[in-house]
């Protein structure tokens, strides 16, 4: 009998980064910050989300590079959340590591590894790991190809571009689930959508922008499954995310360190801070950004669901040095006031794959 998970996952995500602390004008010290993202994840575990997840960047603003030593920490301290990369830089990475690090993570934590892979939005892994940045979407094709090969067979033969060929090699160790769960992250590209429904890849939407603009992905991707004969694909969508016990509060105590994230770790910005008139444009009930009361952070969750009947919400938290302690009550808030209000509204259970 196939078992039932929750029509509407929530989980939360970092990427670690390392914005300036307005007290001092330093960097936060990675050390202090790697504790806090294992703190989040055991609190977020014990609260009752689904999912943890943790990014890759290889810049001195971040603290984390190799998500998998991350999550392997992370995965000493929970029981049951899923944990994954949001995301794996697949188009610099070997896939035989990654499909190695992902199956010890498996066993570390009793079946409970994912891999989110991406091309990146940030690019300076291509220079530090040897790569053409001209390789930028042939790369990661033909990584993606052998990352799946991997995952289904324990002994592999393959030959590419840009790596050594496998002849009849036995790759170890299997995870315990039969096949790790692989997500693909899409920033908006019809060709990303196109691939993972190719691929019948579970997809997340990183939505920075208009969510509207995201329904035509997400038609497209569920009719390149369809053709390619894949059933049960999976949608799940990012934002950043903030929430309190009131919307004002919300907004009045996240945005110094939003404006600060923005303007010091986003590359379209260019080291300008996100004006208030930005700010409260964004968290608007049809805007990007999730700022606000519990029912506010439901009401958008829901509009969107209506848009791209997603089954996977994933919040970034704790964006600009957010205080430890404010990012702790709004993880608080997530699991035990917008998660049941969500499937209170959905009500019902979906089978998994």
């Amino acid at each position: 009998m196939t078992a039932a998970r929750p029509a509407m996952e929530m989980g939360l995500f970092t990427f670690g980064e390392l914005t300036t602390d307005p007290t001092t004008g330093r960097l936060r010290d990675p050390a202090s910050r790697l504790s806090e993202f294992i703190e989040l994840a055991r609190i977020a575990d014990e609260s009752g989300l689904h999912v943890f997840g943790v990014g890759e960047h290889h810049r001195p603003d971040f603290a984390i590079a190799s998500p998998a030593v991350v999550l392997a920490a992370v995965a000493a301290r929970t029981t049951k959340i899923r944990l994954t990369s949001t995301v794996t830089v697949l188009s610099t990475a070997d896939p035989v590591n990654v499909f190695q690090d992902f199956a010890t993570l498996d066993l570390l934590s009793n079946a409970r590894a994912e891999i989110t892979v991406g091309r990146g939005a940030y690019v300076e892994s291509f220079p530090l790991f040897g790569y053409d940045l001209n390789d930028y979407d042939a790369l990661f094709e033909e990584k993606l190809a052998l990352l799946e090969l991997l995952n289904e067979n324990e002994n592999v033969t393959w030959s590419g571009r840009y790596r050594a060929p496998l002849a009849d090699v036995g790759v170890y160790p299997r995870p315990l689930q039969e096949h790790l769960p692989i997500w693909v992250a899409v920033g908006g590209t019809p060709a990303s959508a196109d691939r993972a429904g190719r691929h019948g890849l579970a997809l997340y939407f990183a939505i920075l922008g208009q969510p509207r603009r995201f329904v035509e992905l997400a038609n497209r991707y569920r009719a390149a499954g369809a053709k390619a004969g894949h059933e049960h694909l999976r949608v799940g969508v990012t934002s950043h995310v903030h929430v309190a016990r009131t919307s004002q509060g919300a907004r009045d105590a996240f945005y110094p360190y939003y404006s600060r994230y923005i303007g010091q770790n986003m590359p379209a910005a260019r080291g300008v801070p996100l004006g208030r008139d930005a700010f409260e444009s964004w968290a608007a009930p049809e805007g990007a950004l999730f700022i606000g009361s519990p029912a506010e952070i439901v009401d958008k969750i829901l509009f969107e669901h209506d848009l791209l009947g997603h089954d996977r919400f994933l919040a970034q938290v704790g964006l600009g040095g957010l205080p430890f302690a404010d990012t702790a009550a709004a993880v608080e808030l997530l699991a035990t006031e917008v998660l049941p209000a969500v499937e209170r509204a959905l009500g019902v259970s979906l089978p998994t794959r």
